[in-house]
């Protein structure tokens, strides 16, 4: 692996997630919670009202009201939430519960998380963002590090705002070598299930609302 800066090692574990997950594009950040939130800045939801299920991670509603927007729940049958789900009508889905082979879905953005115990890619903390959108591709990668370029900040030259949400690159660096577990012997990808857990009813909780 030929390595010439810190930031090559983000971007060889991100070229690996795309190449697993056929997206075209992939931004690494430091946690899934911040992907959705990065995913829906970019969406501009700003009044909006955006529907996601009433049984999910608490961060999902945190990040919707964050960036502006009105949360909306709706109800899903018993009390767990499998697989990955879209914050409706946005282009933004929460795929903390689905990692796999070839999932990407075209003309999304799909946030994946590698936080946590239940994982099927455990780095205890980090997430990702694919898209195949290129414009969005090159906003995501300066607005996760406080809007700069990946060079020295006494190089760069400021005109964007942006947030502290950079993946480490020791995270990224164990990123590649746990991907391997997602590969045959003869290099054919391995598929998961998706995750099944289960949450509250976030709809009962007036914080949300």
């Amino acid at each position: 692996m030929n390595i010439d800066s810190i930031y090559d090692i983000t971007d060889k574990f991100e070229d690996e997630l795309c190449r697993y997950t056929n997206a075209k594009y992939c931004i690494a950040v430091d946690n899934s919670s911040n992907a959705l939130f990065l995913s829906l800045m970019y969406e501009n939801i700003k009044g909006q009202e955006i529907t996601i299920p009433n049984r999910t991670y608490p961060s999902v509603p945190c990040e919707i009201i964050h960036a502006g927007g009105k949360v909306v729940f709706e109800k899903v049958k018993g009390e767990t939430l499998k697989g990955a789900y879209q914050l409706k009508p946005t282009k933004v889905w929460d795929s903390a519960l689905r990692f796999t082979a070839d999932m990407y879905i075209p003309n999304t953005y799909m946030c994946l998380s590698f936080t946590g115990p239940y994982k099927h890619l455990k780095l205890s903390k980090g997430g990702a963002i694919l898209t195949d959108d290129y414009n969005a591709y090159l906003w995501f990668r300066r607005a996760r590090f406080s809007g700069r370029r990946e060079c020295s900040y006494h190089d760069d030259n400021f005109d964007m705002l942006g947030w502290n949400m950079y993946m480490l690159p020791e995270v990224a660096v164990r990123g590649l070598l746990c991907m391997k577990q997602f590969y045959n012997i003869d290099s054919t990808k391995r598929y998961n299930e998706d995750l099944e857990l289960p949450y509250p009813d976030l709809s009962k909780f007036k914080v949300y609302q």
